[in-house]
């Protein structure tokens, strides 16, 4: 097994700079996920650390090998794309065989090793199909017993349930959890899916143009977010412009609010986020700390839960979600009080 040391690592695409002096250490073992929207380097990155890619500046350490000069097919890598790539006129067993042969495995070790790996993502009894007679999740599953029957140090996975549906994606995601856990080697995943990362990640980096914006455990920065993009970008969030006092006060319009969370310390321009499971719906006659009055505007039904849209009376608009059936939900146009609870409302500095 080996970690993933990276250096001031930078990459530069002619004027754009889509990787910037990235340092970061990914432990030995660990399911590492660098999450992010399109552009943001995530990809540049994995493919810094696979090799397919020379960087401008830095270096890549894979253990404690300096390896930012080694070929991409000398380094103890693999790697699982999107595209499955899986070649149709072999079986199951002859695709996930085919990397033995060229690392020089004998002919009589192989079948073991491809038994061995189609058991681990549950292919038994499929070696002889060919890729045309599997479904979606099946096809990838074969992609990842082909990748790990090379027995990699570090696996990397570039966006590999992207081409799924919705349900099989949610049942891979904790099947995939499970093999890295049963395998126990380094898995660096990469993924604009934010409930990917979430499920899976030990911890996550979320990255924006070229930088890590918020290196973290998925709980502590879902709920500990550092900055505006990574409050806004990581699930759904209320951002509102607000001013701070000082001592965790801060005036939401005519409103005085306490917010035990961020920077308690901040005066002047600041934003204000609270996630929408925070937020509780009163009735509108009830009073007291962190409760502001508004309106409800929209109501969307999601089947378990409810998403209430409540317009503040300074105009701001935040979105509320509440349990379906834990009580009757309030309707479209009525007046509510809408409770923000201290320790869930966090202060974002203007620069965040």
């Amino acid at each position: 097994m080996s970690g993933v040391v990276l250096e001031r690592l930078s990459k530069r695409f002619d004027e754009v700079e889509a990787v910037r002096e990235l340092t970061l250490e990914i432990g030995d073992g660990e399911f590492f996920s660098l999450l992010g929207p399109s552009g943001c380097g995530k990809t540049t990155t994995l493919r810094l650390i696979a090799g397919f890619e020379e960087p401008s500046a830095g270096r890549v350490l894979i253990g404690e090998r300096d390896v930012t000069q080694v070929p991409a097919h000398k380094r103890p890598v693999n790697t699982v794309f999107q595209s499955y790539a899986l070649f149709p006129h072999l079986n199951v067993a002859e695709n996930v065989a085919f990397g033995l042969r060229f690392r020089n495995v004998e002919k009589q070790d192989r079948a073991p090793r491809v038994a061995k790996a189609l058991a681990l993502v549950r292919l038994e009894g499929l070696e002889r199909r060919k890729p045309s007679q599997l479904s979606g999740g099946q096809q990838q599953r074969v992609a990842l017993a082909r990748a790990l029957v090379l027995e990699p140090a570090v696996l990397l996975l570039d966006e590999p349930l992207g081409a799924l549906d919705a349900k099989l994606r949610r049942s891979l995601q904790v099947e995939l959890k499970s093999i890295q856990e049963e395998v126990g080697i380094t898995f660096v995943y990469v993924t604009h899916d934010q409930e990917e990362a979430l499920t899976m990640s030990d911890r996550m980096a979320v990255m924006s143009d070229g930088v890590v914006q918020q290196l973290g455990t998925p709980q502590d920065v879902y709920e500990e977010p550092e900055t505006t993009f990574v409050a806004d970008f990581l699930g759904v969030s209320n951002l509102m412009p607000a001013f701070a006092e000082g001592d965790g006060r801060v005036r939401l319009g005519d409103d005085v609010l306490a917010a035990e969370r961020g920077d308690s310390a901040a005066r002047g321009d600041v934003r204000l986020t609270i996630r929408p499971e925070r937020i509780r719906i009163r009735p509108p006659a009830e009073d007291g700390q962190n409760r502001v009055s508004g309106t409800v505007r929209r109501i969307v039904y999601l089947g378990s839960m409810t998403q209430v849209f409540v317009e503040l009376r300074g105009g701001q608009t935040l979105q509320a979600t509440v349990t379906t059936g834990d009580s009757p939900p309030p309707r479209e146009g009525d007046a509510v009080s809408v409770l923000l609870p201290p320790e869930a409302l966090r202060v974002l500095g203007e620069e965040g």
